[in-house]
């Protein structure tokens, strides 16, 4: 058994409410920024788990992702492997 690790990045879906977002955004003029925009705000959850292979790990974490860390009616999820390896998933 090995032990890999990856990073789900959590965000909202185009079209919800983001006031996270709109806060940062707001925010950027006392900055004296102007040249940013659209910026939506997530979460990013690192974790490790111990399976057989890649694929089953894989899979163990789209199920967290889906059920769990993720509200899929409001945000979407992408998966990559946090050490360095694989790819966005």
């Amino acid at each position: 058994m090995s032990t890999y690790r990856f990073a789900v990045s959590v965000m909202p879906k185009d079209g919800i409410l983001d006031p996270q977002g709109r806060a940062v955004e707001g925010s950027l003029p006392h900055l004296g920024i102007s040249a940013v925009h659209a910026i939506r705000v997530g979460r990013r959850v690192e974790l490790s788990v111990d399976a057989a292979g890649e694929a089953e790990a894989r899979a163990i974490v789209e199920r967290l992702a889906g059920e769990l860390l993720a509200n899929p009616v409001i945000e979407s999820w992408t998966i990559a492997r946090a050490d360095g390896e694989g790819r966005a998933g």
